[in-house]
Formats: C-alpha cells, sequence, structure tokens
C-alpha cells in the first residue's frame, strides 16, 4: 500500500493543505492564514503517514485556479468515502452533483437523499464533510435564502465568498 502524499501550498483562500491516498483525496482544508496552519488542521495520524508531494501537481493547481476564480466541478477527482455511513455517503455523493453556481436547500437534499425530514441530518454531513471545495457544501443552505453555517476558518463568511466566486463566474459554465 503506497504511503498518502501531502500537498500544501497558498491560494486566493488562503493555503490549503490536502492528502491523497491510492488516487482519493482523504482530506481537504483551506482558508488557512499559513502552511503550518493549513498542516496543523490535519488529524495527526494522517500527517504521520504522509510524504510531501508537489504544490505543483495537476490537483493542487486546479484547486488554486477555482480559489482565483476559474470554474471547477472537481466531478472527476476520486474521494475517499469509507469513514462514512451509508446514509452520509449517499448525501456526501448528492451534494457532488450541485452545479457550480448554484444552490440547494438541506430540506431539498435530504429529500433528494430519500430521508425526508432529515435536513437537520444533512447539515450534520455537511459539517463532518472531509473534502470541502471538491464536496461543494457551501452550495448547501438553509431554505428561505439563509446562507446556513460553515465549518472551514471563516465560518460564513467563507461561505459567502465562495458562493459569491460562483455566481460571479456562473456565466463562463457551459
Amino acid at each position: 500500500m503506497n504511503r498518502p502524499t501531502l500537498l500544501v501550498f497558498p491560494s486566493y483562500l488562503g493555503w490549503m493543505a490536502v492528502v491523497v491516498a491510492e488516487s482519493k483525496v482523504k482530506r481537504l482544508t483551506f482558508g488557512h492564514t499559513t502552511a503550518a496552519a493549513a498542516k496543523a488542521a490535519l488529524e495527526p495520524e494522517l500527517l504521520a503517514q504522509a510524504i510531501r508531494g508537489s504544490a505543483k501537481s495537476p490537483l493542487a493547481k486546479r484547486l488554486q485556479a477555482y480559489a482565483s476564480g476559474s470554474p471547477d466541478d472537481f466531478q472527476d477527482v476520486q474521494v475517499d468515502l469509507g469513514a462514512f455511513s451509508r446514509f452520509q455517503r449517499r448525501v456526501l455523493i448528492l451534494c457532488r452533483h450541485v452545479g457550480y453556481g448554484s444552490t440547494i436547500s438541506y430540506a431539498a437534499l435530504a429529500i433528494k437523499a430519500g430521508h425526508p425530514g432529515a435536513a437537520r441530518a444533512v447539515g450534520n454531513c455537511m459539517a463532518a464533510n472531509l473534502v470541502p471545495l471538491i464536496i461543494p457544501c457551501h452550495r448547501v443552505v438553509c431554505a428561505g435564502g439563509q446562507i446556513g453555517s460553515y465549518s472551514a476558518p471563516g465560518g460564513t463568511r467563507t461561505k459567502s465568498r465562495l458562493l459569491r466566486l460562483e455566481a460571479k463566474n456562473w456565466s463562463r459554465i457551459e
């Protein structure tokens, strides 16, 4: 089994750290003021196993481009959902299909997942998302247009920034 690879790099959304193992993204964190802060946001066990990868990797470049305003849905990027329950995996997979520049409510995502009335559970699932941006949990909002919470650094301010970034670039999507 190959050791996980750690990518740490700056972006317009702050420093990012990504861990990839066996061609799947296991963890992504962003919005940090330093490389050390981005690494510190990862689980120590994961860091201890990881080897340093190139910040010039294709995935790092794509994430930097996204942070700069280039539309990307990351649909081709494989993610590791092994740590999640069947319900959580379903919700996270459905979340990946919320298009760039679009939003869906927690309640509507619960309905799509086959669990009407589970909006709060969907919110908990979004908060547990280990690969934000790739699984675009920032696109899940409260009914009635309220933004809802966000667990990345900067909280709702970061979520709002991501939604504005995508709305600004929506016309460039085909």
